[in-house]
């Protein structure tokens, strides 16, 4: 009989054990999956800095030369202007790693195009390689149309490679007309304005009956000396004098 009530005392005091620990281990997992989530709630970085040395702001981007951009600014000019045409871009390819494709760009009724963007000097072509490169990247991208968009041109055999596997191309001379009529790029030439030089307005006093060779009447004027002598009304265009 002793025995028996030892053995449920016995297997009261586990029970009482096991319950206690069963909240404890509770508390655990739920501590370790709260700490899961926080985690995987960071998001990742995954921008590019458009104010680095390779990329200035849209704002510059859209005052520069071709010649005078990089690689990721002229993609970033190729964005502004088809997103303005009415296509939603996706630029895969900054910061350098692009497999092939710069820019996905999608028309209105969803069909996709691979765009790959070569901002070259006119002496440096694209190559076979780079329509080949498009063909098989454009799958990836689930994309139908292909399109290379260069500031120079494509070389004999890369034209046949992409005529033969149906991808489109805008050479440099097209592409400039194309970024001119958009209307938004407008590179400045930096040319040095040369103001016109002012006429000295001639009073008909200082006005003499002596003609020019020129057929200009002749005024009196000082030189720095202050010493007077007659000039050409007509100066700058005609710089003969005479003595008074």
């Amino acid at each position: 009989m002793n025995e028996i009530i030892w053995l449920v005392i016995g297997v009261v005091t586990l029970s009482v054990i096991a319950g206690l620990l069963q909240p404890s281990k509770k508390k655990k997992r739920r501590s370790s999956n709260t700490r899961i989530k926080r985690i995987t709630k960071k998001p990742l970085n995954t921008g590019f800095n458009r104010a680095s040395s390779t990329c200035r702001s849209d704002e510059v981007i859209l005052t520069l030369p071709l010649d005078k951009m990089t690689g990721a600014e002229f993609e970033r000019l190729l964005t502004l202007y088809f997103r303005d045409n009415g296509y939603a871009v996706k630029e895969v390819g900054v910061g350098g790693k692009d497999g092939g494709v710069d820019l996905v760009i999608t028309d209105k009724r969803g069909e996709k195009t691979a765009v790959q963007a070569k901002c070259y000097a006119d002496h440096n072509k694209v190559q076979v390689m780079t329509v080949r490169e498009l063909v098989g990247a454009k799958r990836n991208h689930n994309c139908i149309l292909s399109l290379i968009v260069t500031t120079s041109d494509l070389t004999g055999p890369a034209r046949k490679e992409a005529d033969q596997f149906k991808v489109d191309y805008w050479h440099g001379g097209l592409v400039d007309s194309k970024l001119r009529s958009w209307g938004k790029w407008t590179p400045s030439s930096k040319k040095v304005k040369v103001e016109p030089i002012k006429k000295e307005q001639v009073s008909s006093k200082t006005v003499s009956n002596i003609k020019c060779s020129c057929g200009a009447a002749m005024v009196r004027r000082k030189n720095k000396a202050g010493a007077e002598f007659w000039g050409c009304s007509s100066y700058p265009t005609c710089r003969k004098t005479k003595a008074i």
